[in-house]
């Protein structure tokens, strides 16, 4: 009975594999969808799901030769603004790694169907001081226009905030 309880509670916490995802529409393009403006708009919630800042951002995404740019600008509720660029980077196999200015390494980005999953490690100021914390992005491509964002961020495998987006392509 042990047993069984365990692999309930192991498995309730695990995350569900990208494969799951591979048969979706529409398609995650991640090149279609991170070229030109878009804009973003979204909530922190502490570890206890209280939500603690909300912000609006602009984004611009650019591609050449393969290789995406991604420069974001958040304005969070407080007036506090925060810069991001990430680069996408592909492979070989014509999969991506993602680095940014505020990111510990790459990230490395798994597309399949409509989701487009990432974990980094994100520098956050906190009190004086840099944390280092482990995001685990997941986005959902539920328009061809519109993608969902759910982050899970951990400090020693515990989970220390929830981040959730909607980003949206700006029309031209």
């Amino acid at each position: 009975m042990v047993g069984v309880l365990s692999l309930v509670l192991l498995s309730a916490c695990s995350t569900p594999d990208i494969s799951l995802y591979a048969k979706n529409t529409p398609k995650f393009d991640l090149q279609g969808f991170f070229s030109g403006p878009l804009t973003a708009h979204g909530i922190l919630k502490n570890r206890s799901g209280e939500v603690i800042r909300y912000f609006n951002a602009t984004l611009e995404g650019s591609w050449e030769d393969g290789v995406g740019t991604l420069a974001e600008v958040f304005v969070f509720d407080d007036g506090e603004i925060q810069n991001r660029t990430w680069i996408m980077t592909p492979d070989e196999q014509g999969n991506y790694t993602a680095t940014a200015n505020d990111v510990v390494g790459s990230g490395e980005v798994n597309i399949e169907g409509n989701a487009l999953f990432m974990k980094y490690v994100l520098q956050v100021p906190y009190k004086g001081r840099i944390l280092d914390i482990n995001v685990d992005d997941r986005m959902y491509m539920v328009k061809d226009d519109v993608v969902m964002n759910e982050s899970i961020m951990t400090k020693f495998g515990f989970e220390v905030g929830y981040l959730s987006i909607v980003i949206q392509k700006t029309p031209q």
